[in-house]
């Protein structure tokens, strides 16, 4: 399973607004220079979230992109339904059969069941983070997400 390009550089375009503050603003060629990313790809990373409810666009002199809400209330698991999707949907099954049209584990298979577990755990995490937690270092965020229960109530990670 991987990431999309797509959700990671807009949740790296998110951290960015974030650090600019309530009232900072950023530009397309600003925010593409900043990540590397080319200018139309921002502007379509930049348009979803728009979308989505999580930038602001202004136009003219003073324009740019700014964070439609405070960070606290930017919930990362939206952000990401919103860029892509999930990693595990259970119609995959209906949609990937192989060759015979239907899945021939349909009825009895361990591997949705793993599939699904996976699921459960990225979807909890990602309901506790928001983009303000996005916003400390690597340090302070490896002892965040260290304070995460797991669904069952256990740590997560030790």
């Amino acid at each position: 399973m991987k990431l999309s390009a797509n959700e990671e550089y807009g949740l790296r375009c998110l951290v960015r607004l974030g650090y600019a503050g309530e009232n900072g603003s950023i530009t397309i060629p600003e925010m593409s220079q900043a990540e590397g990313v080319s200018a139309a790809n921002t502007a379509k990373i930049l348009r979803a979230l728009r979308k989505g409810g999580f930038v602001k666009a202004a136009r003219g002199k003073e324009g740019g992109y700014t964070l439609a809400r405070p960070a606290g209330d930017i919930v990362i698991a939206e952000v990401m339904e919103c860029l892509g999707g999930r990693l595990f949907e259970s119609s995959f099954c209906d949609s990937h059969g192989g060759r015979t049209g239907i899945c021939t584990r349909s009825v009895d298979c361990s591997v949705r069941s793993l599939w699904r577990a996976v699921q459960v755990a990225v979807d909890h995490v990602l309901s506790k983070t928001t983009l303000r937690d996005l916003l400390q270092n690597e340090e302070e965020m490896n002892s965040w997400v260290r304070t995460i229960p797991g669904p069952n109530g256990m740590r997560l990670l030790q």
